[in-house]
């Protein structure tokens, strides 16, 4: 048999999840001994290999590492190719400007004619340069009118650069805008489906400057929470330092993770994101109730707590119906009589004396919390001025944020 101190040995060993692995049974002569020991051991790394599936996520979903990021472009230019969708002269004047500036460029001189623009739409271009993008590859980009164009529908890009921040042109577009939406008229009535001021051009854009960030030779490396959190970054941290082995990473704020690359991946940081980005925690979050006001949407965090409250939610008519009624003379009227219409106004007032005061107890889950508001009838209007009517009591444990 094994005696009380082995097995105590063998289950302190068990408190941390990275000693499992060095749990041996060399020590223990008797076969039955070195099974029960084992299976002790199997059972404890099956239970740390299931609890961390349960509401967790990978690193790689909740940080955005140091460098690996888009870089916003933008640019002015022309569509052409219009079918007289294009934007008219007097309430567009840059797009003329910038066709006859067009045409000169290519030997063609308009100073002293009358241009048409009907064809011709000015257009902004977006797009988002992609990290660690090489000389001649593609991007996609977005054309967008900005004149009274009615529609960018078959038309072209003209050669358009793209700029970033800093001034310097990154990428070069250029190809027909393939548009989702579309627009028909006559004289009488129009349809209009989607948005067709609004294209996309697909790998529309060749890449021409590339912007240099040495990832591979940095010592320093950090993390950016998505959701900025003391508790999740802690946890972060602590996982990194785990998997290393090595006092490697350090949550600096709610918002950063700061790694210090470790000698043994140096010059190797690709596979030292590789591996931390697989890694898996349970991200903590704070308590919030997300309200939108214009659609009546109510979102809550499922920590959402609320304090002992009572609360009556009344529902008050009015009603006002007007009903005139025409008063004509009959046929022995004098000829002075005229017509009159008489005003007639039915006012009613409805009080539900049936909404009684319910109370919430303290503690209540999100559950309770949302069942116990729809056991008063109250729609997502009311709901939202009840939900801040318990934060301004105090009663509502979570933050508000109002969109």
């Amino acid at each position: 048999m094994i005696n009380r101190d082995t097995l105590r040995s063998v289950f302190l060993s068990f408190k941390s999840p990275c000693l499992c692995g060095l749990v041996s049974v060399r020590g223990f002569k008797n076969i039955k001994q070195k099974l029960l020991v084992s299976l002790l051991v199997s059972a404890q790394l099956l239970s740390v290999s299931i609890e961390p599936a349960f509401a967790s996520s990978r690193i790689k979903d909740l940080v955005d590492f140091e460098g690996i990021r888009e870089n916003q472009l933008v640019g002015y230019g022309l569509v052409v190719g219009l079918n007289g969708t294009g934007d008219s002269l007097n309430n567009s004047p840059f797009t003329k400007q910038s066709l006859q500036a067009l045409l000169e460029r290519l030997g063609v001189n308009t100073r002293e004619s009358d241009l048409r623009t009907a064809n011709v739409a000015a257009v902004m271009v977006t797009g988002n340069l992609p990290p660690f993008s090489t000389q001649g590859t593609r991007m996609d980009i977005t054309v967008s009118a900005i004149g009274d164009s009615k529609s960018l529908q078959g038309g072209t890009l003209l050669v358009t650069p793209l700029l970033a921040a800093d001034g310097n042109t990154y990428a070069v577009g250029q190809g027909p805008v393939a548009v989702a939406g579309f627009k028909a008229e006559g004289d009488a009535a129009s349809v209009t489906r989607g948005v067709p001021t609004v294209g996309r051009i697909s790998n529309g854009a060749i890449i021409e400057r590339e912007v240099k960030y040495a990832l591979k030779d940095r010592r320093t490396m950090r993390l950016a929470l998505r959701n900025p959190d003391l508790t999740t970054a802690k946890r972060i941290a602590a996982a990194i330092n785990t998997y290393t082995s090595e006092k490697t990473a350090h949550a600096v704020d709610p918002a950063t993770v700061r790694l210090d690359v470790p000698y043994s991946y140096r010059g190797d940081i690709i596979g030292l994101l590789t591996d931390i980005e697989q890694l898996r925690i349970k991200p903590d979050q704070q308590a919030k109730v997300i309200i939108d006001e214009n659609t009546g949407i109510i979102v809550m965090g499922k920590d959402v707590k609320i304090s002992t409250v009572a609360i009556a939610q009344g529902n008050l008519t009015v009603s006002i119906a007007e009903t005139p009624v025409v008063s004509q003379p009959n046929e022995l009227a004098p000829e002075s009589a005229e017509t009159v219409v008489v005003p007639r106004t039915a006012v009613g007032v409805t009080d539900d004396k049936e909404k009684k005061l319910a109370i919430l107890q303290s503690g209540v889950t999100l559950r309770e919390l949302v069942d116990g508001l729809n056991a008063l009838g109250i729609g997502p209007r009311d709901m939202i001025a009840i939900l801040q009517a318990i934060k301004s009591a105090g009663a509502l444990q979570a933050e508000i944020e109002v969109l």
